[in-house]
């Protein structure tokens, strides 16, 4: 039977060419769908690994009036007790530009060992940035005040993904790594591994996990930090937002920008899902072309193999049977560009394109290879129930 299907196909094989030539290209449009569906959802199962809720971020831009590291560190503490006197604060952390769920990215290249040119994250805060998103700490402990001295070695906090990528199962507190810097006639810093932190999801729900390290804020940085993440108690309203405003503005004499965290991960989760939309909506409207021609030319064999089939029917084939043959037609010409399509998609787990796990490329093609299938079943079954409603002798008669 499926032999003499392909020899039916293969004698057509002209009109079937670009029928395969479309599903060909479905088949790849889909495996790109859904390699970013299971990518997205790989990486939504992962924990956050922090507490977002009820912490707030405040932006501001220091001001230019002060030159020396101490009045920075006057002014940073200054504001510091400001904000920690009003009662709806629970704790407070000075930071980088790159807090959870921002725009803002800082990153450098470190390197240990054999491992060259290992990117990661870098993230400035103060000793009480733990507390107040409350993450774990696997190894070691977390940076305090106490550590910030001049000294050779800096010390970091690193998270669980950057431990296990630099030194496995090895235990990595009291390791000594060096950042490659892009100035070659700077001097190459080095960082000695004090904690390692668990993986923190703060680039929202849909990016996989990177590199991250953790470093104290010293009087150096405090000219240039401009972001206060502080956490507040439950059921604050608007109100005392406004007076935080308020409060900052008069200390600070700059614009403020207060936001907070759930609200800009909802942003950040709609930006990550641009491009799978944009993608969908793309997909959506080839396979409805696919649909269409499939169905179209279903529809086109049946008014033109009238007599064949009525002759089939009556020499004693049941409808069921001509209605299979056409169905079974339409699913080898999607056996045929499914492996066209399987060349191709197999390349990119053997290849590792885009650094991506092996098995999110093989679930995509088990997912695309499905869909073809079924979108192939379900536009076959009418025109073949319609082929096993002929009658033979008024298939004869029109012949």
């Amino acid at each position: 039977m499926i032999k003499h299907l392909f020899k039916l196909i293969w004698n057509k094989k002209k009109q079937n060419f670009l029928l395969i030539t479309e599903m060909f290209v479905s088949f790849i449009v889909m495996f790109a769908v859904f390699t970013l569906i299971v990518y997205y959802y790989n990486n939504y199962k992962q924990p956050m690994g922090f507490d977002y809720d009820n912490v707030w971020v405040a932006n501001y831009t220091p001001p230019p009036n002060i030159q020396s590291n101490d009045s920075a560190q006057l002014f940073h503490d200054v504001l510091e007790k400001m904000v920690k006197s009003m009662p709806e604060v629970v704790d407070m952390s000075f930071m980088s530009n790159n807090v959870p769920f921002s725009m803002s990215t800082s990153n450098t290249e470190i390197s240990y060992g054999d491992h060259r040119n290992v990117r990661t994250n870098i993230y400035t805060a103060e000793d009480s940035y733990k507390d107040v998103l409350n993450f774990k700490i696997l190894e070691g402990r977390w940076f305090t005040n106490a550590d910030i001295v001049k000294g050779r070695d800096i010390p970091i906090v690193i998270n669980k993904k950057l431990k296990e990528e630099l030194f496995g199962n090895e235990t990595a507190t009291g390791k000594i790594i060096g950042e490659n810097m892009i100035d070659k006639s700077q001097q190459s810093a080095r960082y000695r591994v004090i904690g390692v932190a668990d993986n923190l999801k703060d680039k929202g729900s849909y990016q996989a996990i990177e590199n991250g390290m953790y470093r104290n804020i010293d009087t150096g940085a405090m000219h240039w930090v401009g972001n206060i993440v502080l956490k507040v108690k439950p059921n604050v309203d608007a109100a005392f937002e406004g007076k935080l405003f308020k409060t900052l503005s008069n200390a600070i004499g700059t614009s403020i920008e207060i936001e907070h965290f759930d609200k800009k991960l909802v942003t950040k989760n709609r930006i990550m899902l641009v491009p799978m939309i944009i993608l969908l909506i793309v997909a959506g409207f080839l396979i409805i072309n696919v649909s269409l021609g499939l169905f179209g030319v279903l529809w086109y064999n049946i008014n033109k193999r009238k007599s064949e089939i009525g002759l089939r029917r009556a020499v004693g084939a049941s409808g069921s049977s001509v209605s299979n043959q056409l169905v079974g037609e339409a699913l080898v010409l999607a056996t045929i560009s499914l492996i066209l399509g399987l060349f191709f998609a197999v390349q990119f787990p053997l290849l590792n394109v885009f650094d991506l796990a092996s098995n999110i490329y093989l679930w995509a093609i088990a997912f695309s290879v499905l869909f073809i299938y079924v979108l192939v079943i379900i536009c076959a079954l009418y025109p073949g129930k319609q082929a096993a409603a002929i009658y033979p002798a008024v298939a004869l008669h029109e012949e």
